[in-house]
């Protein structure tokens, strides 16, 4: 059977939503730290820009990182619009809107300029190109965007594969973290 990107979702959505809950807390403070690594390496000396996502149960529950970088760099949050999102401001408090998503307030300022986008993945390919939940919404997001930010993929379950099974307008990573495992680009 050839592995395709729908089949491939369909078979990391499984692996995360039967992952085991007894340690969940433990896979988040691994990939906590390891985001706060990531972060502090980048070379947080100045303000940044970084849009985080607030995340479903079944996501990497990176909200301890949120927070502390919060006091120090501007964070942005999704709003969702249409097909796609904007960035908003992270501000308190949030309501639970469309897909059971948390977002906060909406805003009229656009932005479109950001340094690090963090960005929950369900599954990852050969060229670490990024499998959501099959919306398009980061993707159409990502390709209105004036320059392509340091881009970091989230997963509560490594769901990797070497084959190359994405098309052309998936977004792609700089470094995906999972509890198990970091993988960076080469080059």
């Amino acid at each position: 059977m050839t592995l395709t990107k729908n089949s491939f979702r369909q078979i990391c959505l499984k692996k995360i939503k039967k992952s085991s809950q007894h340690n969940k807390f433990y896979k988040n403070f691994l990939i906590n730290n390891a985001l706060l690594k990531e972060l502090e390496n980048f070379g947080m000396k100045k303000r940044l820009k970084i849009l985080f996502f607030y995340p479903l149960p079944y996501e990497a529950d990176i909200l301890k990182t949120l927070k502390k970088i919060r006091e120090k760099h501007d964070v942005f949050v999704p709003f969702m619009q249409g097909e796609s999102f904007k960035m908003v401001p992270f501000r308190l408090p949030l309501k639970k809107k469309k897909f059971g998503i948390f977002e906060a307030g909406n805003t009229i300022k656009n932005y479109n300029n950001i340094d690090i986008a963090i960005v929950p993945a369900v599954g990852v390919d050969g060229n670490l190109q990024r499998i959501g939940f099959g919306k398009g919404m980061y993707d159409r997001f990502f390709a209105k965007l004036k320059e392509k930010p340091y881009t970091i993929f989230v997963q509560p379950e490594l769901c990797y594969t070497h084959q190359l099974i994405c098309d052309a307008y998936d977004i792609s990573c700089d470094v995906l973290i999972t509890p198990s495992k970091i993988v960076r680009k080469l080059g």
